[in-house]
């Protein structure tokens, strides 16, 4: 069985993530999406709401699994779910540089372990979480964000943003 994991931060899944993941799900008999948590970093959504947005967003993939992980490297959480690939998404130049160093890491530690890079299409390329959220909030955000997220997730946003505002 080809296993693969893809994981990220997801807060909140992007359709760029969503591009990565249908993507993923086509190469290889399985995949885990796994939602990282690092305990020094802030988050819009609590892990367990990441999950359900994901998990909402996917649920036309059957060979798929949402799962969390906290505090290890990447390559030790695959190896532990018997995957032998690594998805990583390549958006830009800086990208390709910090992953590039990353899977040579990665193989130091796991050689059996391959990263696969995917770039998904140029219209959905610069969408990232941050970049998404910072959208949230002028007249009109609404038919923007609205083009760069799933609908679980866009639901999500608008309720964010209105008990962000008090109301």
């Amino acid at each position: 069985m080809r296993r693969a994991v893809y994981a990220g931060s997801f807060d909140p899944v992007t359709n760029g993530h969503l591009w990565m993941i249908e993507h993923g799900v086509r190469l290889f008999d399985e995949m885990i999406v796994a939602i990282g948590e690092n305990p020094d970093k802030r988050y819009t959504f609590s892990v367990a709401e990441r999950v359900t947005m994901l998990r909402e967003a996917t649920q036309h993939l059957p060979n798929l699994r949402v799962e969390t992980f906290e505090n290890r490297f990447l390559v030790d959480y695959a190896r532990d779910r018997n995957a032998d690939y690594i998805i990583r998404g390549i958006r830009e130049a800086a990208d390709y540089e910090f992953e590039r160093k990353m899977r040579y890491v990665n193989a130091d530690l796991a050689p059996h372990i391959d990263t696969i890079f995917l770039m998904p299409p140029r219209e959905i390329a610069e969408v990232s979480s941050t970049m998404v959220k910072g959208l949230v909030g002028p007249d009109g955000w609404k038919d923007v964000v609205g083009q760069y997220v799933p609908a679980p997730v866009f639901e999500r946003l608008v309720s964010w943003h209105m008990s962000n505002r008090g109301g």
